[in-house]
């Protein structure tokens, strides 16, 4: 038989690859989210992510065989992409999988098979690599498939043995390799060298299990797991010299070049590889969006951001000025949508996300450039640490990019300070966490064995009858409790909801004949429900029997807000993107809050439809219902799952027929129209990417609206006006505080001037020229700046010097002309903002003007005649 490798396309190399797999029984499987199930990787990684709980024996199989195209996102590697041949963010992992069925002796074959046969590889040009001590591998493919033994290479365990981690499952590897140069000869083959070969299929054969003591086992089941690099093969058969010159990749380069007005093919090496980097990336970041996730500066948000930028400034390197990125996005979009619809169901996310993270870094990449060159002229050994945060907190220069800039000028970058500037902000700007009663816990720990879980009554019971199982005081169990205490008490069954799933725990009452016990709050821990309360009279005693009993008005409140969350979710869904979906959640009696993604503040107008349809589903009356079914049965019918919960594999589902269908264990209307009315208070960002909405319903509707009133009302009474009026009443306000405020900074500025002019007569001569350093105290910074362009102008060539002490903080100014600029090159932003670092700050500006600001007034005079003494020994 002939072989002969043909041309194909990306897409038919990977049609041809499941194709292949599925005559021979394999199922089919889509490629799952590069956002993972698995909570120990950030993104989708591998082929086999999606299967690795069959693989580690946490769910069992659902088919024998599968097969798959998985998109995936490295950035470990993200230095090389565009300098190497292969080295990508993004890119696609076909293959083939066996759960216990098939191994070795049918993996290898077919391996062997569909790359010779089907893509028509030479045999002569392949290479294959074995673990050094799989001799079953080794003789496979030296007796049944015919590798001559010298084009079989034993490697070690960092390169040919597949593990999960330090225990588990795990297997020796084997590899093909495509031969680009086989006329170098078979003498001293180093598969090492990239320049002459390219892995594109491993074939991973999972086979034992190593215990903690590092002893391997043989697996009851043995798997197999196999990636063919999309890419790697594309760049084999379509004859090119790298990845990026494929018809995956490079309509995507030729659109970028194209806006930058050159030409690939012409462009030098560094071109290229900016090229190759835009390329990659909107490839990666079309995909990230897609598949939900939106830029911040944590997880997965602070990837895609940092991706985004890197696009950016390599598109102002080969030099784009304009915004482009959503440009180049529509060709990704446009090669990726037939196999991955989502990129252009979503294409309006994608392109919104991207304009607004491309205008948002170019406002401040053109200041931080400049900062970076300021740095750069200094010729340090390397940036500092504070240097390098400056850049990132105020300009948003990730670290990585700068230390990209930093070895292109051949300097290094100071990480541990940086880090330490981060760690220091950290403690700064860390928010307070809700305490935990680690003594409670403790006691519950203890009494573990003897409680057995609380049964919920409450989704069909307002009461009950139940026993006391445990009594608590200050997170000790005792055996009773007098009146006066604070108690938290488990039963053995209950009424009361626990706090779970965003909604507050019940309020009510324990009673017997002789004792009352007030819960002002019920908490869930794993199954075991928490009573907190007070015993408002006579002895509660553990194991005596209470009547249990809620607080029907606020179970009704809760559950209004709760419906009303769901009928958020919705409309948000309807009218502003269907793949919104829920960040977090508070449901309490008095108010609902709802956290989603959504990279942009919704317009009022999105916010009065929202608030207009969920308020119409509350009139058309849509009844309730409520039933158990298992979790893939759920999904499969489209309930709404709250991404990163973790789910039974049976699950109680809320149908409002229609409208909305959540997994959901909190307690619901029975019917819409019980939720009354729902008005929205306010929609916010809480953080980048993550938005919220606080919301009222039902009766805490008219408590809002009452509230209203009567700050209307005082308002009203207070200006003089009615209500209509306000509005009108308060422009005029703002426009006269404007004025009034205009009024006094021209008198501020003309009181500076007068000030100012009195310094004349104290300038000093430095040979031919003059120069004054003096303080105008409780002058602000903008009178000072014209009060030292002013002096300045005055004296001639000359150079002023100004600072002052306003509202606690220090400013200072420097002014200088033309001559001190290129006769003694001095240049004031330079200048000045040396001499603030004296007063704890910085700044910098023009070299002829420059403001600067310090935290430490009382550094202020030793920093003026710092000033000074450098003039008079820079202008002898």
């Amino acid at each position: 038989m002939s072989y002969s490798p043909q041309f194909l396309s990306g897409s038919e190399i990977r049609q041809k690859f499941l194709n292949f797999y599925a005559e021979r029984q394999h199922k089919i499987m889509p490629s799952a989210s590069l956002v993972p199930e698995d909570p120990t990787v950030l993104l989708t990684i591998a082929g086999m992510l999606q299967f690795k709980p069959i693989f580690l024996g946490q769910r069992p199989r659902e088919v024998n065989r599968a097969t798959t195209s998985q998109k995936c996102i490295r950035t470990n590697d993200i230095e090389n992409v565009g300098r190497t041949a292969r080295h990508h963010t993004f890119f696609e992992m076909l293959g083939n999988f066996s759960f216990g069925d098939y191994f070795k002796e049918q993996a290898i074959a077919w391996g062997w098979e569909i790359s010779t046969e089907v893509f028509g590889l030479p045999p002569e040009r392949l290479i294959v690599s074995v673990f050094k001590e799989d001799d079953e591998a080794f003789a496979i493919w030296r007796d049944q498939i015919g590798i001559p033994p010298h084009r079989i290479q034993r490697m070690g365990e960092e390169d040919n043995f597949w593990k999960s981690g330090p225990t588990g499952p795990c297997g020796p590897c084997s590899e093909i390799y495509y031969d680009f140069h086989p006329e170098r000869g078979d003498d001293h083959i180093d598969l090492e060298d990239d320049s002459r070969f390219i892995e594109f299929y491993n074939l991973v054969f999972m086979q034992y299990n190593r215990d903690a003591d590092g002893n391997l086992t043989p697996l009851q089941n043995q798997n197999i797991d196999t990636g063919m690099g999309l890419e790697r093969m594309a760049q084999i058969l379509q004859c090119v010299p790298n990845n990026y010159e494929t018809d995956l990749i490079f309509p995507i380069i030729k659109t970028a070049a194209d806006l930058a007005g050159i030409d690939y093919a012409k462009s030098d090496n560094k071109t290229k590889v900016s090229l190759k980097v835009i390329g990659d990336h909107l490839r990666a970041v079309v995909h990230l969006i897609a598949d939900g996730v939106t830029a911040s500066n944590v997880g997965r948000g602070y990837i895609l951001r940092r991706l985004i930028r890197r696009v950016v400034r390599h598109g102002r390197l080969i030099g784009i000025r304009g915004e482009f990125t959503t440009q180049v996005a529509e060709t990704a979009i446009s090669l990726s949508q037939d196999v991955y619809p989502n990129t252009r169901e979503r294409e309006r996310v994608i392109k919104g996300e991207l304009q607004r993270e491309e205008s948002r870094f170019l406002e401040t990449l053109e200041r931080g450039e400049k900062l970076l060159a300021e740095l750069l002229e200094k010729q340090p050994e390397q940036i500092s640490g504070q240097d390098a945060f400056v850049l990132y907190d105020t300009y948003g220069f990730p670290l990585e990019l700068t230390q990209e800039i930093a070895e292109e000028n051949g300097l290094t970058v100071d990480v541990e300070g940086f880090e330490a500037e981060m760690s220091a902000q950290r403690k700064r700007s860390q928010a307070a966490h809700e305490t935990i009663d680690l003594t409670v816990q403790g006691s519950l720990d203890k009494l573990a064995e003897q409680i057995h879980p609380t049964a919920f009554l409450g989704y069909d019971f307002p009461d009950s009858e139940a026993t006391v199982e445990a009594v608590l005081i200050a997170g000790k169990s005792v055996t009773e409790a007098v009146a006066g205490s604070e108690v938290q008490i488990v039963l053995d069954q209950t009424p009361f909801y626990g706090e779970s799933g965003g909604q507050i725990g019940d309020r009510g009452y324990l009673t017997t004949s002789d004792v009352i016990v007030r819960v002002d709050d019920v908490k869930k821990d794993s199954d075991i429900f928490i009573h907190f309360g007070r015993v408002e009279r006579g002895t509660l005693t553990a194991g005596i029997t209470v009547n249990a009993r809620i607080d029907r008005a606020c179970r009704r409140r809760a559950q209004a807000n709760h419906t009303a969350t769901h009928l958020l979710q919705a409309a948000l869904k309807l009218i502003v993107d269907p793949g919104i979906s829920q960040a977090g959640s508070l449901v309490a009696f008095d108010r609902l809050r709802f956290d989603f993604n959504c990279p942009r503040a919704l317009t009022t107008e999105e916010l009065q439809q929202v608030e207009n349809q969920v308020n119409s589903w509350i009139a058309e009356a849509h009844p309730a219902t409520v039933t158990q079914m298992a979790l893939e049965e759920a999904k499969n019918k489209g309930a709404i799952a709250m991404f990163g919960e973790k789910y039974a594999a049976v699950v109680r589902v809320v149908d409002y027929p229609g409208v909305s269908m959540e997994l959901c264990g909190g307690t619901h209307v029975t019917n819409t129209a019980e939720i009354g009315l729902f008005k929205i208070v306010s929609e916010t960002g809480i953080a980048a990417g993550i938005r919220r909405i606080e919301a009222v319903a039902g009766q805490s509707v008219l408590d809002y609206l009452n509230v209203r009133d009567t700050v209307v009302k005082e308002l009203s009474d207070r200006l003089k006006a009615k209500p209509e009026e306000l509005p009108e009443r308060f422009t005029n306000l703002q426009a006269e505080l404007k004025t009034t405020q205009k009024q006094l900074e021209a008198v501020k500025a003309e009181l500076a001037i007068a000030q100012s002019d009195q310094l004349l007569s104290t300038a000093e001569r430095v040979g031919d020229l003059p120069i004054l350093v003096a303080e105008l105290p409780g002058v602000d910074g903008e009178s000072l700046k014209t009060a030292a362009e002013r002096l300045q102008q005055k004296l001639g060539e000359s150079a002023v010097v100004l600072g002052s002490v306003s509202d606690g903080k220090v400013s200072l100014v420097a002014a200088f002309s033309p001559v001190v600029i290129k006769d003694k090159k001095l240049q004031a932003g330079k200048f000045i903002g040396a001499i603030a670092k004296l007063c704890g700050g910085g700044g910098g500006g023009r070299p002829n003007l420059a403001q600067a600001g310090g935290r430490d007034p009382s550094k202020l005079p030793e920093a003026l005649s710092t000033a000074k003494s450098q003039l008079i020994e820079a202008l002898k």
